[in-house]
């Protein structure tokens, strides 16, 4: 079996012995080196031709970023960051998936080495997860082709459905990127939305606040007990499963720290049956790129209830794991290329109150 093999880059001695033991541990991977600084890691990477590179955020000499933004200009690579749990780390750390970083995971705050252990089998998921991404050239944005992802779609023709549908969106590996790309192009007045996006819990809040910085609707970490009204979406904190509930007439979010699912918590499948459960053929279902199987059994359960589903498509997606086991299962209604996934999306709901959706 041929091993992933991988390079560490990090100014912290202890993160770079941690990252070693951890990668070594796996069957399927090796650590070929470590850097302990960008500066080092560019000769690394001509000398030793790594799979993939774990890249931390702050450095000194070159930091992350700027380094980040030359390898993916000059030579395209899967990079998973490894970040601080901090307000300014997160900032840091999106900017790093915008410039193609395919993942990242966070640093515990105290006692790292017992932290980092209990960290490996994450870390080892989202290094597989990296070997398997779509790895694209990063275009400077002064150079950048203007896409249809600039343009904020028409407002929901059918006003009654805007108000009654929801859209519910589930993704992991390069779902914020694509979680992005999909909302900033929704009108003021699209249907309430949910959303379950793997990520840890210091990061929630700051994907949340960016997004509502970035989009024509409001955006908010949910608190549960939230009422979902139309032009409003409500992200899964990192500690909990988001559901939908309803009270009385209206559509309600709840919050539940139950059993990882999946692995995960939040969990898509969680998100996805309750869906199925209480808002039905009311429902779209919206399954973006991630590594793995999370929200493929829900989406069949909320098919079977009547919802109309969308899965990207493989060409757009950083990782075709979720997406494709969605379609397997034959959960999904359409596979669209994630630039006009909100279009057709608001052209579903546009016409869901006019006439049945499915025979």
């Amino acid at each position: 079996m041929k091993k992933i093999r991988v390079l560490i880059v990090d100014d912290s001695a202890l993160i770079r012995k941690i990252l070693t033991e951890i990668i070594n541990s796996q069957r399927d991977m090796e650590a070929i080196g470590a850097a302990p600084d960008p500066l080092v890691a560019r000769e690394m990477i001509r000398a030793l031709e790594p799979d993939v590179l774990t890249l931390d955020v702050e450095m000194p000499k070159m930091d992350g970023i700027d380094f980040l933004e030359k390898l993916m200009r000059l030579r395209p690579m899967p990079v998973v960051m490894v970040s601080t749990l901090t307000e300014r780390g997160s900032e840091i750390t999106f900017r790093a998936l915008e410039l193609g970083a395919v993942d990242f995971v966070a640093k515990p705050k105290i006692d790292i080495a017992s932290g980092m252990q209990e960290y490996s089998n994450e870390i080892a998921d989202k290094i597989r997860a990296a070997m398997a991404a779509k790895i694209k050239q990063h275009v400077p944005l002064a150079v950048a082709p203007k896409n249809s992802a600039d343009v904020v779609l028409p407002a929901v023709a059918n006003r009654v459905a805007s108000t009654e549908k929801l859209i519910i969106v589930g993704a992991s590996t390069g779902g914020t990127e694509a979680i992005k790309d999909f909302m900033v192009q929704l009108p003021p007045d699209c249907p309430g939305i949910l959303i379950a996006q793997h990520m840890p819990e210091a990061f929630t809040k700051s994907f949340a606040d960016r997004l509502d910085r970035l989009c024509k609707i409001t955006v908010v970490e949910a608190k549960g007990g939230e009422r979902v009204l139309p032009g409003h979406a409500f992200l899964a904190p990192g500690h909990s499963h988001l559901l939908l509930k309803r009270s009385g007439a209206n559509y309600v979010t709840e919050l539940s720290q139950g059993e990882l699912v999946n692995r995960h918590r939040p969990s898509v499948d969680v998100l996805f049956r309750s869906a199925a459960n209480y808002a039905g053929k009311n429902a779209i279902g919206v399954i973006l790129t991630g590594m793995g199987k999370d929200g493929a059994a829900g989406m069949l359960e909320m098919h079977q209830a009547g919802s109309y589903n969308f899965a990207q498509d493989e060409a757009t997606c950083v990782v075709f794991g979720m997406p494709k086991e969605a379609i397997l299962q034959g959960g999904v209604d359409e596979i669209v290329p994630l630039p006009d996934m909100a279009r057709q999306v608001l052209l579903r709901v546009s016409s869901m109150g006019k006439h049945s959706h499915r025979v």
